[in-house]
């Protein structure tokens, strides 16, 4: 579990610049900060769908069709990462009136460790031996 950990935030850490880049560039076109949250925490997930996939959890027996799995992570670690991140966005931005990007890199360290563990049980859960 602790191989996949790493890998897990090592793919985490890409998503995040990916996640940091789509906001930066979104709020330069005038989006509105937190719509602008949304889609950029979307491109993320998507990002770590794919290198969760061909690395994180590559040797592991699955349970479940890669359908469902993309279905189950979009879902948990989707929400967990939208609305934390918008409701971290608000109080942090809204609220307390932090810049967005450190008030961005705040929310993201938050919600990462939901995350893995959603998707080490609940998404990339490992099959169970039939013999």
């Amino acid at each position: 579990m602790l191989r996949s950990w790493f890998r897990f935030n090592a793919v985490g850490l890409v998503g995040f610049a990916v996640q940091l880049f789509a906001l930066a560039g979104l709020l330069r076109l005038d989006v509105h900060y937190l719509a602008a949250t949304v889609l950029a925490v979307e491109a993320a997930v998507l990002q770590n769908f794919v290198w969760h996939e061909r690395w994180t959890w590559c040797g592991r027996s699955l349970v479940q069709g890669r359908g469902r799995r993309l279905w189950r992570f979009h879902v948990l670690n989707g929400l967990v990462s939208v609305l934390g991140n918008v409701a971290m966005m608000r109080l942090l931005v809204g609220e307390l009136g932090i810049p967005a990007v450190p008030a961005n890199l705040a929310a993201v360290f938050v919600c990462s460790t939901i995350n893995f563990a959603a998707a080490h049980r609940l998404v990339w859960a490992a099959g169970r031996s039939s013999a």
